[in-house]
């Protein structure tokens, strides 16, 4: 079989899990992936345009717009994995209580500051502040980034009483960089973003952008997804 290199661009929550999968992918096939991570809507801004591209994982609302512009291959998206939202500390500071929603609220409340994204995370965070009633009382002291990176950097290296909200496979990775993962959102105000895959029908890669994206739904990536906090 001809080598090909696939050329991938992903939502940026399913970086931690999909750079091991990309890599057995290279080990038991003779296919190259070239990946490129992003946030919901600047992907949605990029599929937009004239870039080259073979295989994109995104949420379906994404995906969604791509096939209502014939732009997807036969067959249509895979699911590939479900991320929940976490809370997180920096290490070593004391570990607010999350278990149920009220402790939740209360937590936010007296923390010092609040930290989280503008990316599909953090729009989901903006609606339920909003829904339980603690917009105005978060304003002053909530800092948002474009995306997870600046968020884990903020709390690492600021003080112990911020509270650091993000999908879990970000706060999983960001450990070595001095994070403490606190927990997921209590069961009644989880939010679960779904990611599909699918192949772009002007891939120049097809059969090994099919080959990949069939490897996604594997056992071997299930549970390298599953390490990085993706079910």
């Amino acid at each position: 079989m001809m080598a090909s290199e696939v050329t991938l661009l992903s939502a940026g929550a399913m970086e931690p899990g999909m750079a091991k999968v990309i890599a057995a992918f290279r080990r038991e096939t003779c296919h190259d992936v070239k990946a490129t991570f992003a946030t919901a809507p600047a992907i949605r801004k990029r599929i937009g345009g004239d870039e080259k591209m073979d295989v994109i994982v995104a949420p379906r609302e994404v995906l969604d717009d791509l096939v209502k512009a014939g732009k997807t291959a036969e067959g249509g998206y895979v699911t590939v994995g479900r991320i929940g939202v976490g809370v997180t500390v920096r290490d070593g500071a004391p570990l607010p209580k999350i278990a149920t929603v009220d402790e939740f609220k209360r937590s936010l409340l007296n923390a010092e500051s609040v930290v989280y994204n503008q990316a599909s995370t953090g729009i989901y965070l903006e609606n339920l502040f909003a829904r339980l009633g603690i917009t105005e009382q978060l304003k002053s002291k909530t800092t948002r980034y474009p995306d997870a990176t600046p968020v884990l950097q903020h709390i690492s290296q600021g003080k112990a009483g911020e509270i650091g909200l993000g999908a879990i496979t970000v706060i999983i990775e960001g450990q070595n960089m001095g994070l403490k993962l606190v927990g997921p959102l209590p069961a009644e105000i989880q939010n679960f973003t779904t990611y599909y895959a699918t192949v772009v029908a002007a891939s120049v890669a097809e059969g090994a952008a099919r080959e990949f994206v069939r490897y996604l739904t594997g056992r071997e990536a299930k549970a390298a997804f599953a390490a990085a906090g993706i079910e």
